[in-house]
């Protein structure tokens, strides 16, 4: 049976990364970031863009669904409110598909650690330190398993990932 892994955090807690390294570490899988579908410059936040990410999100997990090729499909996203997930599976056709939500944690330090560090290398801006911080009660009501990547090296937080996918 396929397994439809949807991996949820708050920015810079390491999905991104924790993400590729499962994708590395199972048989046959993909790996698919929502953020992907983002890219746009100027990025423009609005109702229509939102409908159409959401579109080629569904889309995108579907042609991997039904592709023989893939047993394991990997997508992250942030991803912090259930109605989200459930707007993107309302969609998808889930017959023979496992689907096993997971939700990364980790405490305020690691957080601002993190994001500190991609600031400097100017890959984010200072102040998604406190939005991100602020988040991180929203993953306390998304019905998933819980991650708390604070203390864990991103092996460790794979192998735990793995153990709950068996």
């Amino acid at each position: 049976m396929k397994k439809l892994i949807f991996i949820g955090g708050t920015m810079g807690v390491g999905k991104s990364t924790v993400a590729n390294k499962l994708n590395q570490a199972l048989e046959n899988s993909i790996y698919l970031d929502g953020d992907w579908c983002w890219y746009m410059h100027p990025w423009q936040f609005n109702e229509e863009n939102k409908q159409m990410v959401l579109r080629n999100i569904q889309y995108l997990l579907q042609s991997y669904i039904d592709n023989s090729n893939f047993k394991h499909i990997i997508f992250c996203w942030v991803m912090d409110e259930q109605e989200t997930i459930d707007l993107i599976l309302r969609q998808l056709n889930l017959a023979n598909v496992e689907f096993v939500s997971i939700s990364l944690m980790a405490n305020e330090e690691t957080l601002r650690k993190n994001i500190e560090k991609d600031v400097t290398r100017g890959l984010r801006d200072e102040n998604m330190i406190v939005e991100s911080i602020n988040r991180i009660i929203k993953y306390t009501k998304v019905d998933s398993i819980k991650i708390d990547t604070s203390n864990n090296t991103i092996q460790e937080t794979v192998n735990q990932i793995k153990t709950s996918l068996k």
